[in-house]
């Protein structure tokens, strides 16, 4: 951020123009994140090839510029000053699925996760049963090793491609790749373009049935008529984070236009015109009130990014 912050607007500039069509200078991230908030990126790149993916890693790296990746935005909080430095976004401008042999479907990064979950189902194929609850994409699926419905994407990657902190291309085994809860290690500066699912052949009614019973749950239990970003807390050791945030008494409760979910509490909501600060506001609300009525502090599932309105 420090570097970012001696870049001037002409650096930006150029490294808009020498990305063409692909780029866009202060573009609100508001648009892009599934909570509806947050203020302008410096610098927006959208690219279609993993060569444009380079070579905006290598144009930032050369320019000083840090870089945020960015999917379908469902698990992140963007302050409401923006980010400085590139944004890449990787989501329908880089997506598709590809069928292999052995029940194996390659995805690329920017392709949904609930999107693969149903492709999965209409060949027959089980073990993704569990995705259609998740609202991000493949790319964020991994980074993070999200999960719904007691299943976790990493369980099923077999390998992942992508960018390396050089700018070459390269590929991570799942045992390099040592997923864990809400986890995976990636190395520095790693950039994924597409990972490889391995997933087992079965009985197609059997499958499309329970997917459709994971989605029916999903939309019985989550706020989904509001913006969001998702599960806000991690569960802790041996609890879950919503259990806890409603026996603190924190259904319903708000700050400016962000509240509690009335019906999951493990989500804050943006009732409209909701700010991040709001939202950050009522985050460390809930943490305190949470951690004087049963002891435990609770971390942050989603991520928090950018700076501050100034």
């Amino acid at each position: 951020m420090e570097i970012a912050a001696e870049m001037k607007t002409s650096d930006y500039d150029a490294i808009a123009a020498a990305l063409g069509k692909r780029a866009r200078r202060n573009e609100p991230l508001s648009r892009h994140t599934s909570f509806r908030v947050g203020g302008p990126a410096d610098l927006l790149v959208t690219p279609t090839a993993a060569e444009e993916i380079a070579e905006a890693l290598r144009l930032a790296r050369e320019g000083g510029a840090p870089v945020l990746l960015l999917g379908a935005g469902s698990n992140m909080l963007v302050r409401d000053g923006g980010v400085r430095g590139m944004v890449i976004k990787i989501l329908k401008n880089f997506s598709g699925i590809e069928e292999m042999e052995g029940g194996r479907l390659l995805a690329r990064a920017g392709e949904p996760v609930a999107r693969l979950a149903y492709h999965a189902a209409e060949k027959g194929l089980a073990g993704m049963e569990f995705a259609v609850g998740i609202p991000g994409t493949v790319g964020g699926g991994v980074a993070t090793n999200a999960g719904a419905h007691g299943g976790e994407i990493g369980a099923r990657v077999e390998w992942v491609a992508g960018i390396d902190g050089t700018g070459q291309p390269a590929r991570l085994s799942r045992e390099e790749l040592s997923f864990r809860y809400r986890s995976v290690r990636l190395p520095a500066g790693f950039v994924v373009t597409e990972a490889l699912f391995a997933l087992e052949p079965a009985d197609g009614a059997r499958v499309r049935e329970k997917t459709r019973d994971n989605l029916a749950s999903r939309r019985a239990t989550q706020p989904l008529n509001y913006p969001n970003a998702g599960c806000f807390f991690k569960n802790p050791p041996g609890n879950h984070a919503s259990r806890l945030i409603d026996q603190a008494g924190l259904k319903g409760f708000r700050i400016g236009n962000m509240e509690v979910s009335k019906k999951h509490a493990n989500f804050i909501v943006n009732l409209g015109g909701g700010t991040a600060s709001d939202a950050l506001r009522l985050v460390e609300e809930i943490r305190a009130r949470v951690e004087k009525a049963h002891g435990v502090r609770i971390d942050t599932e989603v991520m928090v990014v950018g700076e501050d309105a100034r």
